[in-house]
């Protein structure tokens, strides 16, 4: 095996003056504290490092009185930078001079009006401290859908992440250029960066295997890793050499090694030293010392190495790697395993065969989630916990549902307080639920989120009654109509408007009012909790119609209304308002009329005027006769205007001739 180190690896001189930085100033603290805004770098154990000699690492410098604040490579928005020297801190400015160049850049052309633009990932810190030097309005693209959607603009300034790579920044702001009258376009990637990331390129070209060391979160690492992918097909992301597959890489005749710009010498040396200073036999013995002896039905730890549409490869530090398949991975039948686990994750696998017939160990993760599920759901059981169940497909007289990775049994009765129609519409559905029938030795799951509701409701009733108030106006829904009265849900709670309290004048039935599932608001005007019994208004929130009438309504004025009421001395009408006035017998017609019945009935519609009003014993009288006399006036009336007019025109004739 030939190991190759890349020309240009690890520190850049932006990280390194960082770093030399920061050590610097914890040695001449005095036991000032200082503090770094983030991690200084994006490597776990440089940070972890510093850390222990005393660099405190911040989110914020809210409530800071005193100390020293470092500014990582990365830089900050130009107000963040304002606020520390407001708050009379001592600031330490490490931002890398390539990025400070950039935030010179931006804020330049932003104030000659340029819209800028930023390529880079709009959540890294970098890009965060860009574009707070032109007031956080930089639009900032990441990718060919981003570029093509920018509008249009007078004057644009393009920049770039300091770390991207050169074929990523040239394609976006080719079309980006086509975006504003004015362009300027500045190649901001680090020159560091470049020839790193051209160093990576012409030995990953040459070796059978890369391995790339630096941060899991580390921007420029992870653009090592896709460098290295494009023309290596065998690729190692690791941190420290402890990540090393030894099993996987003795395979190989060739490896090149690279490292993130985050990534101190003395982690670079102890991957080349593991790489470099043992021979085949040497590592091949280290393999066979550090391989893992495993059994069927075994838990064990492994790291993913890589995830396709249908499996899960895992190194689990055997002589052979092993695969999970995709019906092995959960009870879900929807999880993908894209979405369960990524490259670099850490798990835990049971092991269900030694061999495949392939050389691979099959491994489940399915297995051992009903392991830890079954364990988890007796727990659950004993201490009459509420769960979380994911429906899987309505079954016979219930639901088949997904909890803690075990399939389980919803009857139907169990699943709402209300009726449930169609059971279909609940597949895919989040439930809360309680299990009422569990046997671990049977395999029995049973679970109901009726008895959740149920006790949701009974809490929310409770609330209720202790909010109830006379006179209170609550909002409502009609559920039931009775002869008597209208039922209506307040919220959880029952409450009657009895058929007197619906409408300010008779009524034969609730129907003329309300309907079922019509909103309403209503008045509490009693309630007995003991007798669960509760009295709503609904004519108390509505103005009365006497003084509609009062208001709108004077002697002399001709109005309609509806006969409602038949008597020997008269009939009662039922005015637009809703009072009811009077017509006497002798206010019906000019004719002599014996009875009230021979002129009208129940449910006509007339014409009347109101020629009384008593304010204090709130009647009206009315007549039918007025307005009959008062129409023969009108018709005269016009008849005489007419006959002068003719009389004028005959006048006119004689005159002419």
């Amino acid at each position: 095996m030939k190991v190759y180190i890349a020309e240009q690896a690890g520190y850049c001189f932006g990280v390194k003056r960082a770093v030399d930085t920061a050590i610097g100033t914890l040695k001449d603290s005095n036991n000032i504290p200082t503090y770094s805004l983030g991690p200084l770098v994006h490597n776990p154990q440089v940070v972890d490092k510093l850390q222990r000699e005393g660099l405190r690492v911040i989110e914020s410098v809210n409530g800071l009185n005193d100390g020293k604040v470092i500014i990582r490579a990365h830089g900050v928005p130009y107000s963040l930078q304002k606020e520390i020297e407001e708050l009379n801190l001592e600031l330490i400015d490490c931002t890398c001079p390539f990025v400070k160049s950039v935030h010179k850049k931006v804020e330049e052309y932003n104030n000659k009006g340029y819209k800028i633009i930023i390529i880079g990932d709009k959540n890294h810190p970098e890009i965060i401290g860009i574009n707070g030097w032109c007031n956080n309005e930089g639009i900032i693209v990441n990718n060919e859908e981003e570029a093509i959607n920018v509008p249009h603009y007078d004057k644009i300034c393009i920049v770039s992440q300091t770390t991207n790579t050169l074929e990523k920044f040239e394609s976006l702001s080719n079309i980006l250029a086509s975006k504003g009258n004015e362009v300027k376009v500045f190649n901001t990637i680090c020159n560091a960066t470049n020839l790193r990331q051209k160093a990576c390129e012409e030995l990953a070209k040459k070796v059978d295997a890369m391995i790339v060391i630096g941060g899991y979160n580390s921007s420029n690492t992870n653009k090592l890793v896709e460098i290295s992918k494009k023309y290596c097909n065998n690729v190692y992301h690791i941190e420290i050499s402890k990540d090393l597959y030894l099993q996987e890489l003795s395979k190989f005749n060739t490896i090149g090694i690279t490292a993130g710009a985050s990534t101190p010498d003395w982690i670079i040396k102890e991957v080349v030293d593991t790489m470099d200073n043992i021979n085949n036999d040497e590592i091949m013995e280290a393999i066979e010392n550090s391989l893992v002896k495993i059994h069927r039905g075994d838990v064990v730890k492994g790291k993913v190495i890589y995830v396709t549409e249908n499996e899960v490869m895992v190194n689990i530090n055997y002589k052979s790697d092993g695969i999970i398949n995709r019906e092995e991975l959960s009870n879900d039948p929807d999880v993908k395993p894209k979405e369960m686990f990524k490259e670099g994750d850490e798990i835990e696998v049971y092991i269900v065969k030694l061999d495949d017939g392939e050389g691979n160990v099959v491994l489940s993760t399915k297995r051992l989630e009903s392991i830890k599920g079954w364990e988890e759901l007796n727990r659950i059981y004993e201490n009459k916990e509420e769960v979380e169940c994911k429906v899987l497909s309505d079954v016979k007289g219930g639901l088949s549902v997904l909890v803690n990775g075990i399939a389980g049994f919803m009857p139907a009765s169990q699943i709402s307080v209300a009726y449930v129609d169609n059971l279909s519409d609940y597949k895919g559905k989040i439930l809360t639920a309680k299990l009422i029938d569990f046997n671990l030795d049977k395999k029995r799951v049973i679970l109901s989120s009726k008895e959740i509701e149920k006790a949701e409701l009974k809490k929310k009733r409770e609330e209720l009654w202790n909010s109830l108030e006379v006179e209170k106006v609550i909002d409502g829904e009609v559920k039931r109509l009775t002869d008597f009265g209208a039922f209506v849900d307040i919220g959880g709670l029952d409450g009657l408007v009895h058929i007197s309290d619906l409408s300010w004048f008779r009524i034969n039935h609730p129907s003329e009012v309300v309907s079922i599932g019509d909103k309403i608001k209503v008045q509490v005007l009693d309630f007995d909790k003991g007798k669960n019994r509760i009295s709503l208004g609904l004519k108390q929130i509505l103005p009365q119609p006497w003084d509609i009438f009062i208001k709108n309504r004077k002697i002399g004025d001709i109005t309609t209304g509806k006969v409602v009421n038949v008597l020997d001395f008269g009939a009662f009408i039922r005015l637009e308002e809703g009072v009811d006035g009077l017509v006497h017998v002798s206010q019906i017609s000019r004719e002599h009329v014996n009875k009230p019945s021979d002129k009208l009935k129940i449910g006509d519609q007339v014409a009347v005027k109101i020629i009384d009003i008593n304010e204090e014993d709130k009647k009206v009288s009315l007549s039918i006769k007025e307005v009959e006399e008062d129409e023969d006036e009108d018709e005269e009336k016009n008849e005489i205007i007419e006959n002068e007019d003719i009389d004028v025109k005959i006048e006119d004739i004689i005159k002419n001739k």
